[in-house]
C-alpha cells in the first residue's frame, strides 16, 4: 500500500502532466470535471497532511496573500532591449555589421521568431524549481512578481526534465513574453463593460497591468499566456538559440514553434515577409519579427552596445491601418490648460483594440490634412499604440462638408481661450477649470511622480466632483475625511485605508519627483532631476534668475521662462506652502565631491557606448563634478566617442580636443572610485 507522501507525489505529478498537455501542448488528456476532482482530492490530502507541504504543488499556484510591495530583483543577466529596424535595407545593415565584427571566415545563421506584443518577464529556476520571477524594469533590476507568474498554468513550477542528461541546469534564467490572445482580450473587455468597469486599451496594456495586481487570485482569473524565448545559464556552455528553444520545450516551457532557422540574410527577409502576411491570421498580436544570431559563441563575440545586443534586432512591421467615419471633432483640456482637438470616430477594430477616439494634436494638423467632420479617414496606430488619423479619403467626401473652426471658449468652464503668438495651441487660463484640476491631480499621483497607488483617473474624477480635491495639497487632507470617504458606494473601509496609506508613503518621494509632480510646464522628469541636482532645494530654485536657470545643462529659455512664471503665481506658492507643511521633500543633500579628473571638466558625448547609455555616462560625469555640454568648441575638455560617432568627433579632431574611447572613460571612473 502506498504511503500518504507517495500518494501526494503521484497526484502532483499527474496534475503537472495534465497542465502541461492542456496549457502548453493544447492537447487535453482528461475532462475539466476529472481535472477538478483530482485537484480537490489533492487539496484535501494536503490539508490533512501539512507536514508534506511542497512549494511546487499545483495547489500553490494561486496564493491567498496580497502582495503589498513588489520587491526589486537583480537579473543574473541584463535584460537588454532590442534595437529596431523598419525596412529591409536596415536589416541588411544589421547583417553587414555582424559580419564585419565576426570576420569573413565566420558563417552566420539567424533564428527568426515572432515579436510578440506583450510584457517581458524573467524567471529563475534553482535546482529544477521556480524560485523568482521579475519584470524587465530598467534592464538590470526588475520588480518581483513571482506569485502572479505562478498563476499562469503554462509556466512550469518545476522543470519537466531535471536533472538533465546533457546540461546541469541547476540555476537558470528564462525569458518570456506575457500576452493575451485577441479572443480572450475581447471577452475580458466585454465582461468589464457589463460590470461598468473601464475597458483596457489593448492586450499588451492589460497583460502588463495584470502582472502588477496585488491579488494573485485576481491575476489567476485573467487569461494570461506566455511564450518562453530565451535560456541563460552561467554554468552551462549553450550552443545555439535554435537548440535552446528545443531544450526549453523539452523542459516543459511553452515556446512559439513557428521559429525559423535561416542560412542567409536573404532568407531572413523572405521569412519576415511571410510573418507579416500571416500577422492577421494569428490568435495573438505581433508587431514584428526578432532576428537573432543563432550561435551563442558568436553572440558572445558580438556583445552588446549600451542597452541593446549587437547580435539581435527587431524588424518592425508597418503600422496597421483601418478606415472609419469621423463623426465629430471635440476639444479636451489638459492639465496645463492646453485645449486640443480629438476625433470622435465610428468604432473600428485596429491592432488589438476597438478605437473610437484619436488625437488630432492641434488646429494646424487639422488644416494641413484638411480633416472635416463626416469624412472617411484612414486610421493608424503610431508605434502600434496611439491611434492617429493619417489621411482623408477625399474621393468619398460629401459636398456640404465644412472646415473645422476652433472654439472661442473653454469646452469645460467656458472661459475665453488664449493663443500665445508663437504657438499653435489654445489655452484655458482659468486655473480652477475642473479639467485642469483633474489632469494636474492625475499627473501628481502618477507612478512617475508621487506614485500614489490607487489614486487613478476614476477616483480623481469622483473626488473632484464631490469637492474633496481642488489641488494637490488637498490629497494630504483626505485623511481628515476618512469617515465620509468610506461611505461612498464601491469604496469602503479597506480600499480607503489602502489609499490613505499610499498617500502617506508618497511623502518619502525625493525632491526631483516632487518637483516633477507639481506640474511646471515643460519640466518633465529628466528636467526636474537636473534642476533638483543643480539647485538642491525649492528655495534656491525659486530665487534663480533666468540666466542662472539657462546655465543649467539642457535648460533652455522656454523652460526657464515657464519656471519663472510658475513661481510668480500666488496660488502656486500657496499650494507649495501647504505641501511643505504636509512634510513633502523639497530639498536634497549636496554631494561632497573631492577634486578628481572630472572636476570642472566639460565633456561632449557622441556615438553609442557599450556599457552605458549616453544619459548614464552623462550622469556619472556630473556626479563626479564634471559638466556635459551638447556642442564641441575650443572650451571643450574631452569628447567621449562611441560606436558610429558623427560630426562632433570630426570637429573635436580638427580642434585638437582630447578624444576618449570608452575604455579611457572607464579608466577615469576607476581612478575616481579607487577600483
Amino acid at each position: 500500500m502506498k504511503s500518504v507522501e507517495e500518494l501526494l507525489q503521484e497526484l502532483r505529478e499527474k496534475i503537472h502532466l495534465y497542465d502541461y498537455h492542456y496549457y502548453v501542448l493544447a492537447e487535453p488528456l482528461i475532462s475539466d470535471y476529472e481535472y477538478d476532482h483530482l485537484l480537490k482530492e489533492l487539496e484535501k490530502l494536503e490539508s490533512e497532511n501539512p507536514q508534506f507541504f511542497s512549494s511546487d504543488s499545483p495547489t500553490q499556484r494561486v496564493g491567498k496573500d496580497l502582495t503589498k510591495e513588489f520587491k526589486p530583483v537583480t537579473h543574473q543577466f541584463p535584460m537588454l532591449s532590442l534595437a529596431n529596424t523598419y525596412n529591409e535595407s536596415e536589416v541588411l545593415d544589421f547583417d553587414r555589421r555582424v559580419k564585419e565584427i565576426l570576420g569573413e571566415h565566420e558563417k552566420v545563421e539567424y533564428v527568426l521568431e515572432y515579436k510578440i506584443d506583450g510584457a517581458s518577464v524573467s524567471i529563475n529556476y534553482v535546482n529544477g524549481k521556480l524560485k523568482t520571477a521579475a519584470t524587465r524594469g530598467d534592464g538590470t533590476t526588475g520588480e518581483e512578481i513571482t506569485q502572479n507568474i505562478k498563476t499562469i498554468k503554462s509556466v512550469p513550477l518545476k522543470l519537466k526534465i531535471y536533472p538533465h542528461p546533457k546540461y546541469s541546469l541547476n540555476n537558470i534564467e528564462v525569458r518570456g513574453e506575457i500576452y493575451m490572445d485577441m479572443e480572450d482580450f475581447e471577452l475580458l473587455n466585454k465582461e468589464r463593460e457589463e460590470r461598468g468597469e473601464k475597458l483596457f486599451a489593448n492586450p499588451r496594456n492589460s497583460s502588463a497591468g495584470t502582472l502588477k495586481l496585488q491579488d494573485p487570485q485576481m491575476v489567476a482569473k485573467r487569461p494570461l499566456k506566455i511564450f518562453i524565448y530565451y535560456l541563460l545559464s552561467k554554468e552551462n556552455e549553450l550552443q545555439q538559440q535554435s537548440e535552446n528553444l528545443e531544450l526549453l520545450s523539452a523542459l516543459g516551457f511553452r515556446i512559439n514553434k513557428d521559429f525559423q532557422v535561416c542560412k542567409s540574410i536573404e532568407e531572413v527577409l523572405q521569412i519576415c515577409r511571410k510573418f507579416e502576411e500571416q500577422r492577421d491570421s494569428l490568435p495573438f498580436e505581433i508587431d514584428g519579427a526578432v532576428i537573432k544570431v543563432n550561435s551563442i559563441r558568436q553572440q558572445n563575440i558580438l556583445g552588446s552596445i549600451a542597452k541593446s545586443p549587437r547580435w539581435a534586432v527587431a524588424f518592425k512591421f508597418k503600422a496597421k491601418q483601418a478606415t472609419t467615419l469621423l463623426k465629430a471633432i471635440t476639444w479636451q483640456v489638459g492639465r496645463t490648460g492646453a485645449v486640443t482637438p480629438v476625433a470622435e470616430l465610428e468604432p473600428v477594430f485596429l491592432a488589438g483594440s476597438t478605437i473610437s477616439r484619436a488625437t488630432l494634436h492641434n488646429l494646424d494638423e487639422i488644416r494641413r490634412k484638411d480633416i472635416r467632420v463626416n469624412d472617411i479617414v484612414v486610421l493608424e496606430k503610431g508605434g502600434d499604440v496611439i491611434p492617429k488619423i493619417v489621411s482623408v479619403l477625399l474621393d468619398e467626401r460629401k459636398d456640404d462638408s465644412l472646415p473645422t473652426e476652433p472654439p472661442k471658449n473653454c469646452p469645460v468652464c467656458n472661459s475665453v481661450l488664449f493663443q500665445p503668438e508663437d504657438e499653435v495651441a489654445l489655452y484655458c487660463e482659468n486655473l480652477e477649470c475642473p479639467a485642469q484640476i483633474k489632469g494636474k491631480l492625475e499627473h501628481f499621483a502618477s507612478r512617475t511622480a508621487m506614485d500614489i497607488e490607487g489614486l487613478g483617473e476614476a477616483l480623481v474624477d469622483l473626488f473632484v466632483e464631490k469637492k474633496f480635491l481642488k489641488n494637490a495639497a488637498d490629497i494630504y487632507d483626505l485623511k481628515f475625511h476618512r469617515e465620509e470617504l468610506i461611505q461612498i458606494e464601491r469604496l469602503g473601509e479597506k480600499s480607503i485605508d489602502n489609499l490613505l496609506s499610499s498617500i502617506e508613503k508618497s511623502k518619502q518621494q525625493p525632491f526631483a519627483k516632487v518637483l516633477f509632480a507639481i506640474g511646471i510646464r515643460y519640466v518633465g522628469a529628466g528636467v526636474a532631476k537636473k534642476l533638483a541636482d543643480h539647485f538642491l532645494s525649492l528655495e534656491n530654485l525659486q530665487k534663480a534668475s533666468k540666466e542662472e536657470l539657462t546655465n543649467v545643462f539642457e535648460i533652455g529659455e522656454s523652460i526657464a521662462e515657464s519656471i519663472l512664471q510658475f513661481f510668480s503665481d500666488e496660488k502656486n506658492l500657496l499650494i507649495i506652502e501647504r505641501l511643505q507643511k504636509h512634510g513633502l521633500v523639497f530639498s536634497s543633500e549636496k554631494k561632497i565631491i573631492t577634486e578628481n579628473v572630472f572636476t570642472n571638466k566639460s565633456f561632449v558625448l557622441t556615438g553609442a557606448l557599450e556599457n552605458f547609455s549616453r544619459e548614464e555616462a552623462g550622469e556619472k560625469i556630473i556626479s563626479f563634478g564634471g559638466k556635459v555640454i551638447s556642442s564641441v568648441s575650443k572650451k571643450t575638455d574631452f569628447v567621449l566617442s562611441g560606436e558610429a560617432a558623427g560630426s562632433k568627433l570630426e570637429k573635436a579632431k580638427s580642434l585638437g580636443i582630447k578624444i576618449l574611447s570608452e575604455n579611457d572613460f572607464l579608466e577615469m571612473l576607476k581612478s575616481v572610485l579607487g577600483t
